[in-house]
């Protein structure tokens, strides 16, 4: 009977071990402005079988879009789209108790805030309307100084509707944090900055730039882990370009295109980024394709396209692949809804789970990191 309950014991706790392995945070920034939400939504995510469950959400935050997170988890940043006052928003963060409690705001001092990051010392954003990027130092129990430096950009593209003047989209480290590039819809070209983290007022110095074609309309980008190359995805003709990076200089090396050859539709190219292994290039197209497009990276650093899915859903936002590389989340803003994905590790493919998280507007999603 002894070893019995023994047994029991062991198998209930390996169980609990597993289940525990199995379960991450995951964060979702949202709109405000259109129906019912909280802003930012914490569920206790399984990634083996796709199920969540939520576990705490902010109150009355404003269009908290895009998010980044400390990398000791302890404090959270979400920018505020709100025109000329937007915002920025630190929080102190604790993901098993599912708080998110608001330390301090700041103005970002550039119209409509759409993408932040930040390493230990400095939170960055990129500010869509206002053409600028705003840096701002980091206090010791997380919350922001005013903004130390805002970086403005100027300039147009051929499209008189949507590049008539400089729109900054999107901010990222080096995998190396020695640059920070910044891409700009408005006037087609990827810019990198020297990134002084301890510096007192000049943290980011121009550095380089290349342009993309006109009318391009760069939008997001991501690295692969070595630093080796960068992939940048256009919004407004679904431009998918590979640069060669190497001191802080950017190289053309693969000019492809977000859907397959034969694609006559509209796009409005969204996110992008690459499987945690780096064998495989996921990009989003929305304007009524609402597809996610897979790509093979081969060793030279081009990408072979694989095909374009079905996100189940309306105006693809963002996605992420959780850590394990399992499953990959769609969060389609307009039919407010994320949709899971489990995702083959070998082919790149995606099967649709069933699983669902129904929330307002989702923007952004992020996984909390396991230290």
């Amino acid at each position: 009977m002894k070893n019995k309950i023994l047994a029991l014991l062991f198998v209930s706790f390996f169980t609990t071990v597993h289940a525990q392995q199995d379960l991450y945070h995951l964060l979702v920034g949202t709109y405000t402005n259109k129906c019912e939400s909280k802003g930012i939504y914490n569920y206790k995510f399984d990634v083996n079988s796709g199920n969540s469950l939520l576990h705490g959400t902010t109150v009355n935050i404003q269009n908290p879009s895009y998010l980044a997170l400390s990398s000791d988890n302890k404090h959270l940043y979400a920018v505020n789209e709100a025109g000329a006052t937007s915002t920025v928003t630190s929080f102190s963060y604790d993901g098993k108790a599912g708080k998110m409690i608001v330390l301090n705001k700041q103005a970002t001092k550039g119209a409509d805030p759409c993408h932040i990051i930040t390493d230990d010392k400095n939170v960055i954003t990129a500010n869509y309307s206002g053409g600028n990027i705003t840096v701002f130092f980091k206090n010791a129990d997380g919350s922001l100084t005013d903004a130390k430096q805002v970086v403005q950009l100027s300039g147009s593209g051929p499209n008189k509707e949507r590049q008539e003047a400089s729109h900054m989209h999107m901010v990222a480290f080096s995998p190396d944090q020695k640059y920070v590039l910044a891409v700009d819809l408005g006037t087609d070209k990827v810019y990198v900055y020297s990134y002084n983290a301890d510096a007192s007022k000049d943290i980011l110095t121009f550095k380089s730039s290349v342009s993309v074609k006109p009318g391009g309309g760069p939008r997001h980008l991501t690295f692969d882990k070595d630093g080796k190359y960068v992939y940048v995805l256009n919004e407004l003709d679904g431009g998918l370009l590979t640069y060669s990076f190497a001191k802080g200089e950017l190289t053309l090396v693969e000019d492809t295109s977000v859907m397959a050859s034969d694609y006559k539709g509209d796009f409005g190219s969204a996110a992008i980024a690459l499987s945690p292994d780096g064998k495989f290039l996921y990009a989003t197209n929305r304007a009524g394709a609402n597809t996610i497009s897979i790509f093979k990276v081969l060793k030279n650093g081009k990408l072979e396209f694989k095909e374009a899915v079905s996100t189940l859903g309306g105006g693809p936002r963002s996605f992420v692949i959780d850590p394990t590389g399992n499953l990959l989340l769609v969060a389609n803003q307009s039919s407010n809804e994320v949709v899971v994905f489990r995702r083959d590790k070998s082919t790149g493919g995606l099967t649709d789970t069933e699983k669902r998280i129904s929330v307002c507007q989702p923007v952004y999603l992020l996984f909390e990191k396991r230290l």
